[in-house]
């Protein structure tokens, strides 16, 4: 048998923060052959990142980390291995992709600088390199500074950088978080084609299953820093045997999701799962019985399929899953006959570069084209499109940010619309409390103190938190706590235009189910009308009542999303669609979209 190219035993890492102990991974194992590509699942917080941070000796020292157990590279021992073989491992043998590729490269240095510095190679070679990640014009993109280049093309950048250097394994930390639709289906195919011709061992950190399952040999569940199933994509994915992956995989949503009800989640999660006994899932297991509790599963071989499992009573869940309850149907369709909400009447919108043309003209971009869009209220309308599309700039024109060159934007006027932002922990404001957050815009009523309280308390209760959570400041609470503060904030003072902008992009798959249902259930209670701006069709079509495609900032296709899907009449949606992974089309899903 192949010699892997990782192998990992028994490996725990202990942190200390705010003077406390905690296990964020309790003895992992598992091993990535030449080759083959491994995916690691989980919600956030599951310790996914820390275990490529750990390979690449990079685990943050001012939480003073205390390591044990073996990680084998090559053959190299990392654990405990002086500074002198850790840099050796970093130059040698270990690469990463990370979930920023602007972050990633340096400003102030030119492509082709990077690249000679990283690899040593010369600029026929690393034009040829560049040529191979599929970016065009090589020898501009070489010549370019990062920030000349799309999130894609930067994305490209570091595949090169990474593959030129031709590593025994790839760490691919969330790779296309920061990328829309085709361009991650582009990313997948092209690292996926790379890994295999050069033997490369990949770790695909992610926590979308849809493209883990496109993408990956075998799978990897993490929760609470241990495993809780390995096995083939195919198994693992089609025959789960652990209740936390069979909830993961019921939350995913695509193009076959039901439309009228609302989504599967798991429980929230509460506290830390630190636990030295018991399964660190039970609390939020339907399964759970005493014993769970009492005795920490060991990882052994899954009663449904040739990978391991860590549950006590793993035979059951199909049962389990069969009679599983389902939710009372909500449909969520526009108000007939009501008032417009928002319009957009011809409007276009250029932004000048700092980029100097003859006779001291400066360049000009233009972004929107004669955009005519209508919203009524009780109404959502999503907008998609790639990144660069001009989606963000009609959300700020709708809010007011921006105003437009030529044409006209109608709102109601009654209460300004309220945005709701793509990273939800960054939108909060870290010294303040929660309670003074949700009811900053109640400020201007000049109501009394315990009007005030009671109006916040409603808006938490209103999207699912304790009225207690006022108190909190944001660092205690979880990233889909934050999410629901943010929603508590915009609607604490009912908007008639809530505006949504990528609000799915930086959650795991229950964490972006739940707040699809909670964005749901709050536009029916309040009858307001919503623009839900992303990249994902499949989140387009389950929130929203029309879906408007937007390709170089004109409107190529406005309609019904189960018609629009099924029909598409534009070619650019066609490509759209394409893109999208399906938990049941495998690696065939990415095949057209080649860079």
């Amino acid at each position: 048998m192949t010699e892997p190219v990782l192998a990992i035993k028994n490996f725990s890492v202990v942190l200390i923060r705010e003077g406390r102990a905690f296990r964020v991974l309790d003895e992992i194992g598992f091993s990535v052959a030449p080759g083959e590509i491994v995916a690691l699942v989980g919600e956030s917080g599951s310790g996914k990142s820390t275990i490529g941070l750990a390979l690449q000796g990079l685990l943050p020292q001012d939480s003073r980390p205390r390591v044990t157990g073996s990680i084998r590279i090559a053959g190299t021992e990392l654990v405990g291995a002086p500074g002198q073989v850790l840099r050796m491992a970093r130059r040698r043998l270990i690469r990463a992709i990370s979930q920023d590729p602007m972050g990633a490269l340096n400003p102030t240095m030119t492509i082709r600088r990077q690249l000679r510095e990283s690899t040593g190679a010369d600029d026929q070679v690393i034009e040829e390199w560049l040529r191979r990640t599929g970016l065009r014009d090589p020898a501009r993109i070489a010549g370019s500074l990062p920030h000349r280049l799309s999130g894609g093309q930067c994305q490209r950048v570091l595949i090169a950088m990474s593959m030129m250097a031709r590593p025994k394994l790839l760490i691919a930390d969330e790779p296309t978080t920061a990328l829309d639709i085709t361009t991650q289906a582009q990313f997948l195919y092209l690292l996926r084609n790379l890994a295999r011709a050069q033997q490369t061992a990949v770790l695909f950190v992610t926590h979308d299953l849809n493209f883990a399952v496109s993408l990956a040999d075998r799978m990897l569940v993490l929760y609470a820093g241990r495993i809780v199933e390995i096995g083939a994509v195919a198994d693992v994915a089609g025959n789960p045997a652990h209740p936390y992956t069979a909830g993961l995989l019921a939350a995913r949503f695509d193009f076959d999701s039901d439309r009228a009800r609302p989504l599967p989640t798991l429980p929230e999660r509460h506290g830390d799962a630190d636990a030295g006994h018991g399964c660190a899932f039970a609390p939020r297991c339907t399964m759970a019985r005493a014993d769970c509790r009492a005795i920490r599963p060991p990882l052994r071989s899954a009663p449904v399929h040739p990978g391991a499992v860590a549950c006590l009573h793993a035979e059951e869940l199909p049962l389990h899953t069969k009679q599983r309850s389902v939710a009372e149907p909500w449909p969520v369709r526009a108000i007939a006959g009501a008032a417009v909400a928002l319009q957009l009447s011809g409007v276009s919108k250029s932004f000048v570069s700092g980029r100097q043309l003859l006779w001291g003209r400066h360049r000009s971009a233009q972004v929107l084209r004669s955009i005519d869009l209508t919203i009524k209220l009780g109404e959502c309308v999503a907008l998609v499109g790639e990144s660069g599309a001009g989606k963000t700039t009609i959300l700020r024109m709708a809010a007011g940010l921006l105003l437009p060159d030529s044409g006209t934007v109608f709102r109601i006027d009654v209460v300004p619309p309220q945005l709701v932002y793509q990273d939800p922990v960054s939108a909060l404001t870290p010294w303040l409390s929660i309670g003074e957050q949700v009811g900053e815009r109640l400020r201007v009523f000049r109501i009394d103190p315990d009007m005030h309280r009671r109006l916040v308390g409603e808006a938490l209760e209103l999207v699912g938190l304790d009225r207690r959570v006022m108190h909190a400041l944001p660092r205690e609470l979880s990233v889909g706590q934050c999410q629901r503060a943010v929603i508590a904030r915009a609607v604490v003072v009912p908007p008639k235009v809530l505006l949504c902008d990528e609000p799915l992009s930086a959650l795991d798959v229950s964490l972006a189910a739940t707040t699809l249902n909670l964005l749901g259930d709050i536009r029916r209670r309040l009858g307001m009308a919503m623009l839900f701006v992303t990249h994902d069709l499949a989140a387009a079509r389950i929130v929203a009542d029309r879906v408007a495609v937007l390709q170089s900032g004109e409107l190529v296709e406005d309609g019904d999303p189960d018609t629009l899907i099924m029909a598409p009449k534009a070619a650019y949606t066609r490509s759209l669609i394409a893109a999208m992974p399906r938990l049941h089309g495998g690696n065939r899903r990415l095949a057209a979209c080649r860079p």
